[in-house]
């Protein structure tokens, strides 16, 4: 009944009518009646949790053309709607949120990544003028947005939990600092691209507000350096997950502080961090050791399951074959044979040496099984 192009109000219509004669024929709503004792014979008579089971077997714009069918449908999945996407919107997405955050204004999750910039400031301002229960907010992409949708949210939406700004190059760190004294929720953030946002001085706020913080990508913030990481590193220790590719300026410092202090940290990406030495990986393989001793009779099982699964370290030609494997050998969750490639040394040419885990088994089962006779 709902295709992937939603419903249009006709297809509604038709809809309606084979409910009506289903309710009539005796079927599963008996003779169409509801519970206190009315009759469907309009779209508005539709009991609220049966017009909300309906709407959610459809897509986006279905509900969004169900909306508008009377104001009691309006209401009523204004009321119950909690996560709407328009990124299918090809044009005019910008007049679309302008007309809908005021209806929807239980949103917690909104979904805005555009293939072209529609995005203008007063869209997110409404967004933050009427959604304030909004915890996952995606605007990636919105080129034409300024530090004015940055400061509307800091104010409108304090409980963001999730923000995605990746490619909104018109970000200033000072509007990104903003954000961080009044969104200290924040768990994932991504940043990636955004070269004027993030700076050391926007992730020393960040640092010192979102100690929440899990997810943070930083791809290709070539302004990004070692008093940034270093900020994060120490406000931030539940980092799981850290993007650093391209930040061309960081050093060893900036690992030896992630490795000191994130000791939850699952992934790190180095691609292209020229600057980063032997130093940086023996710092990380002797983190897996960090208050071994305190940690082991109390958080055993914990403990085994945490560590890096992924470590990109592309184009890191500095790196030299010991120092790599020391890493590897620490964490039996890095691979780097064939088909589960977590360990990333592309580029690394004097890197080819190092091995996981598996290549040992493999090497220990062949030697176990029984030489052929002459």
């Amino acid at each position: 009944m709902v295709g992937r192009e939603g419903l249009m109000p006709e297809d509604l219509d038709l809809c309606f009518e084979k409910l009506m004669v289903f309710g009539a024929g005796g079927g599963g709503i008996e003779g169409a009646k509801m519970g206190c004792g009315g009759v469907i014979t309009e779209w508005k008579d539709i009991p609220m949790e049966l017009l909300l089971r309906i709407v959610s077997l459809g897509d986006d714009r279905t509900v969004i053309v169900a909306a508008g069918v009377c104001s009691g449908w309006r209401d009523a999945i204004a009321l119950g709607l909690t996560q709407l996407s328009l990124s299918w919107c090809k044009n005019n997405m910008n007049n679309l949120v302008l007309s809908l955050a005021p209806k929807f204004t239980k949103l917690q999750t909104l979904i805005l990544r555009q293939d072209k910039p529609q995005l203008e400031d007063n869209a997110v301002e409404t967004i933050a003028n009427y959604c304030h229960d909004l915890q996952d907010l995606d605007l990636s992409k919105s080129f034409k947005l300024s530090d004015r949708s940055l400061f509307a949210l800091a104010h409108g939406c304090p409980n963001l939990i999730k923000l995605n700004i990746s490619g909104c190059t018109a970000f200033s760190d000072m509007g990104l600092a903003y954000l961080a004294q009044f969104c200290r929720k924040l768990k994932y953030l991504n940043l990636c691209g955004c070269v004027k946002a993030a700076s050391d001085k926007a992730l020393k706020t960040i640092g010192y507000n979102c100690c929440q913080l899990q997810l943070l990508n930083l791809g290709w913030c070539e302004n990004v350096g070692d008093v940034g990481v270093m900020s994060l590193a120490y406000g931030c220790p539940d980092l799981r997950a850290l993007d650093l590719c391209g930040c061309v300026l960081i050093t060893d410092d900036s690992v030896i502080a992630l490795a000191n202090n994130c000791l939850h940290l699952r992934s790190l990406g180095l691609y292209y961090c020229q600057n980063i030495t032997d130093i940086a990986m023996y710092s990380l393989a002797h983190s897996r050791v960090k208050n071994k001793h305190e940690m082991w009779e109390s958080m055993k099982n914990r403990y085994m399951e945490e560590g890096l699964v992924n470590l990109n370290i592309s184009q890191c030609t500095a790196l030299t074959p010991p120092a790599v494997q020391a890493v590897c050998d620490s964490f039996p969750s890095l691979h780097t044979c064939s088909g589960r490639h977590s360990l990333i040394i592309s580029g690394c040419l004097n890197l080819t040496s190092v091995h996981c885990a598996c290549a040992d088994l493999a090497h220990r089962a062949a030697s176990a099984l029984p030489h052929p006779a002459h």
